[in-house]
Formats: C-alpha cells, sequence, structure tokens
C-alpha cells in the first residue's frame, strides 16, 4: 500500500474512531435503540445507529482522496438515500415495503447515470451480446439483492462489519490486480471506515451498526461490485462477487429452502442460521463469530483464484464450494447431537468469552 492510500485508509478509520462516541449518544437521544427479544442475543438495550459513524468516515476519506473531481454525482445521492432510509429504519421500523421502495429508488438512481450491466459474455461458448433492455431490471435487481445480503447475516456483535471487510478488502485486491485504481481507492475507503467502527461493535458491543450500516455496506459492495463488471461481464466476474459474500448469500439460501420445507413464510424469521447453530453447538458469541469469519476468508480467496481459472475449473470449483458450504450447515445442524464430548472438550480449553 502506498502511501497515499495509506492516508486515505488512516483517514476514514480515524473519522470513524473519533465520531462513533458521538454517534452512540445521538443514537439514545433520537430512540434508535435495539431491544432485546427472544430471537435476540444481546441481553440489554443497544444504539443501533452506527451506519452513520461509518457513513461519515466514507465522506472523510471521500474528501482527502480527492473524489470530488470524479464523476460519482449518482453514486452517491444514492448511497445518501439509502443511509437516510436506514436511519428512519433504525427509529421507527419501517415495513419490508418501504425498505425496498427506498432501494429501488437508490438502485434507480444508479441505472439513471448509465452504470448498469449492459453486455455478457460466456468464454468459449458466446464472446459478447447485449442483453438490451434486460440491463435494467438485471442491474436493479444485483444492487438490492447484494445490498440485502449484509442485512441478512447481522444477527451478532462484529458480524456483519468483519464480513463487510473481508468482502471490500477482496474487492480491493481484486482491483489492484486489474489496475482500475478508482475502485481500489473507493474500496480503500469503505474498509477503512468498517474496520474503524469494528473497533466499538466486537463483542462485546457498544453499537450495533443497525440497517444504516447494513444496508450502506451491502450497497457499497453492491457498486463497487458493479463498477468492476462495467458495461460488459462474463460468466466468472459476475460469480465473482457472490462468492467473496458466500457466508450470508449461501445462509439465506439455505433459510429459504428450509423455511419451504417446513411450509413456512419465506419472510418467517427463525434461529436456525449458521450463527445460532454455532451458538447452539456451545462455541462462545466472539469464537462463533470468528469462525464464520474464517468461512468468508476461505470464500474470499477462492472468489481471488477464481479470476484466472479456466471455465471448467470455475464450474467445478464452483459446485464444491455449494455442496461443501451445504454440507457445513447440515454438520452444524447436526453436530451437536453426535460429538457433545469433543464439545465438552472445547469448553474447557476455550471457555466461553
Amino acid at each position: 500500500m502506498d502511501i497515499k492510500l495509506l492516508l486515505i485508509f488512516l483517514s476514514s478509520f480515524v473519522t470513524v474512531l473519533i465520531i462513533t462516541p458521538f454517534v452512540i449518544k445521538l443514537a439514545h437521544k433520537i430512540g434508535a435503540t435495539d431491544k432485546p427479544n427472544h430471537r435476540k442475543v444481546h441481553q440489554k438495550v443497544m444504539p443501533r445507529l452506527g451506519g452513520l459513524a461509518i457513513f461519515i468516515g466514507v465522506v472523510a476519506g471521500y474528501f482527502v482522496a480527492g473524489l470530488y473531481e470524479e464523476r460519482l454525482t449518482g453514486i452517491l445521492l444514492g448511497g445518501i438515500i439509502i443511509i437516510g432510509l436506514g436511519v428512519l429504519d433504525d427509529m421507527y421500523e419501517l415495513s419490508a415495503k418501504w425498505k425496498l421502495l427506498g432501494q429501488l429508488i437508490a438502485a434507480g438512481v444508479i441505472v439513471s447515470t448509465g452504470l448498469k450491466i449492459q453486455y455478457i459474455s460466456i468464454p468459449f461458448v458466446v464472446e459478447s451480446f447485449d442483453i438490451g433492455w434486460l440491463a435494467i431490471p438485471m442491474t436493479i435487481f444485483w444492487i438490492i439483492g447484494i445490498t440485502n445480503a449484509i442485512n441478512l447475516i447481522d444477527g451478532l456483535d462484529g458480524l456483519a462489519a468483519g464480513i463487510s471487510s473481508i468482502a471490500i478488502a477482496s474487492l480491493a485486491i481484486l482491483a489492484g490486480f486489474a489496475g482500475k485504481e478508482l475502485i481500489l481507492v473507493l474500496s480503500i475507503i469503505v474498509l477503512g471506515s468498517t474496520l474503524g467502527f469494528l473497533f466499538f461493535n466486537f463483542h462485546p458491543a457498544k453499537i450495533f451498526m443497525g440497517d444504516t450500516g447494513a444496508l450502506f455496506l451491502g450497497y457499497c459492495i453492491a457498486v463497487l461490485s458493479l463498477l468492476g463488471l462495467y458495461k460488459s461481464v462474463t460468466l466468472f466476474s459476475l460469480i465473482i462477487p457472490v462468492i467473496i459474500l458466500g457466508v450470508p448469500v449461501f445462509d439465506t439460501a439455505f433459510a429459504i429452502v428450509r423455511r419451504l420445507i417446513n411450509k413456512q413464510p419465506i419472510s418467517a424469521p427463525d434461529k436456525s442460521h449458521l450463527h445460532h447453530r454455532l451458538l447452539a453447538l456451545g462455541f462462545s458469541h466472539r469464537n462463533t463469530v470468528l469462525v464464520i469469519y474464517g468461512f468468508g476468508i476461505f470464500f474470499s480467496i477462492c472468489a481471488v483464484f477464481l479470476t484466472s481459472a479456466t471455465l471448467l475449473g470455475t464450474i467445478l470449483i464452483m459446485v464444491l464450494l455449494i455442496v461443501s458450504l451445504h454440507l457445513i450447515a447440515e454438520l452444524v445442524g447436526a453436530v451437536h447431537v453426535r460429538f457433545k464430548p469433543f464439545m465438552r472438550f472445547y469448553r474447557k480449553v476455550f471457555g466461553r468469552h
């Protein structure tokens, strides 16, 4: 990392360190708090406006990097809409339809700037073809899908912030390899802000990121990956961001399948997500988060290597990844019945921190 990138990173990181205590006070003052209930892990009222601190850190890095000279008006406007939506939800708990409407507006702003997936090529099959009017709904679906992926895994202290940091760092590495300076700088800005917030959010958390943070980080990852996919994408590059976000994406997919099998509404909440199952095994709060970080790093490493893989290699690795994660999910769901002696040994060695 050169001096300029380091300065940009530190400007965002330090800004969040300084501003977060003030955001904690503001959250309590305006009632943006999260109250405990039977589905939640925390036991006390917590401020949940942490995404505002992340956003302020991003703004600081934006000016230090001199990005105001770039044509990023649409991206900034979309980000402001997402932040406003998140703040309102953290204060008033908006219904799903209102949150979807806000996300549609933000995605519409991005598409209106011309930033959309227009051409798709499949190596060794189709060189390149224009998807025409499908570019708009495909891009909107991409933005909304990735935006919500982070929100769906925000269930433990530091979990969403850590997984987001891993994903953003992966995008920064890929941008650096590809020589895409704008994506690299933007990734460094968001990464600095997220890691600064993680200082207050890792267990035991002093503040939650709330929907303000989860939606904003999901939006940032969606836009960063879209910038990398801009105009023409291959089958490989379209899959890479999904692999990077493998933990929240596949955990959500398993949740949907689980609810369909049990004849429950897809939106019905439950306590069978990956982090719930690890907690049920006897892993401590902190170690559960670290284990899932490990999964996230594994998927990100795979994604980086897949950028130079052949078509056949990509397909084979993708199949192995999906099968492996499914087996892990099933194992996590059953292991506490079959390996109680192991878990007793684990608790003796590592304790419950």
